[in-house]
């Protein structure tokens, strides 16, 4: 992958497909064209969301088999094998075909942000073993910058006041992801901040610097584990970008 700021190319192709008005309709038509990049017999990896859900859906009432799918969350996990898709361990895995994943943000480099769901930790885990990404989401997830989503960051809880003190000093208002009045806890045992404010104009530079943060997990910024192509959903149709 590249590691500059700029995509080494940049290809749109549109299939024509029926007009589509709900959000819930673009997310399922995307699920669907994602199937074209699963290999028969494949290990793949598999995200969190709910545009993977209608990703794993589609995967099982395929033809396509699959030797097995690394998962991101617990979340995953439970729903392909309730639906008879093989899970594999991560640890005896050494590469995946392809990760297939949603996003919250992508910008026209292929970086996004992540997390929205909380399992960015693993997202980012499963996506460094894979050897190309493939990106589902719909036409709202695209931006020129990103930010307007809050920016995710899974935190060791001690570090919390700390972490929130650095977001403050870039301009950034970090705040405890709540769950029915208790702080949410992720499938690693940690707590998420979501971060307002900021916007991320140098993806790469920034993840790397919250990376060195103590008590940082994951930022769910994904600059070095990039998208290398977009499927975007649109009411024309899904588009397709490589970055």
């Amino acid at each position: 992958r590249d590691m500059d700021n700029q995509p080494s190319s940049l290809k749109m192709e549109l299939s024509p497909m029926s007009q589509l008005s709900s959000q819930d309709a673009l997310k399922a038509q995307v699920a669907h064209a994602a199937l074209a990049y699963v290999q028969p017999h494949s290990l793949i990896g598999v995200g969190t969301g709910s545009t993977v859900n209608c990703f794993i859906d589609a995967l099982a009432q395929s033809a396509i088999p699959v030797q097995g799918a690394g998962s991101s969350s617990i979340a995953s996990t439970q729903r392909m094998q309730a639906l008879g898709i093989p899970v594999v361990d991560l640890t005896d895995v050494q590469s995946l075909s392809v990760y297939i994943d949603g996003a919250d943000e992508i910008d026209g480099h292929g970086y996004m942000v992540k997390g929205g769901g909380a399992a960015l930790t693993r997202e980012k885990i499963v996506a460094a073993q894979a050897k190309q990404f493939v990106c589902i989401v719909d036409q709202s997830k695209r931006v020129d910058v990103m930010g307007a989503f809050p920016l995710p960051v899974e935190v060791i809880p001690m570090a919390v006041p700390q972490i929130i003190r650095e977001f403050s000093a870039l301009g950034g208002q970090a705040v405890l992801r709540m769950r029915e009045a208790q702080p949410l806890v992720t499938d690693n045992g940690q707590y998420i901040l979501d971060v307002h404010g900021l916007k991320l104009t140098e993806p790469m530079a920034l993840e790397a610097r919250i990376s060195q943060w103590p008590g940082v997990v994951t930022v769910g910024i994904f600059a070095f584990q990039k998208a290398d192509i977009c499927l975007l959903a649109t009411p024309d149709g899904v588009q397709t970008l490589r970055y």
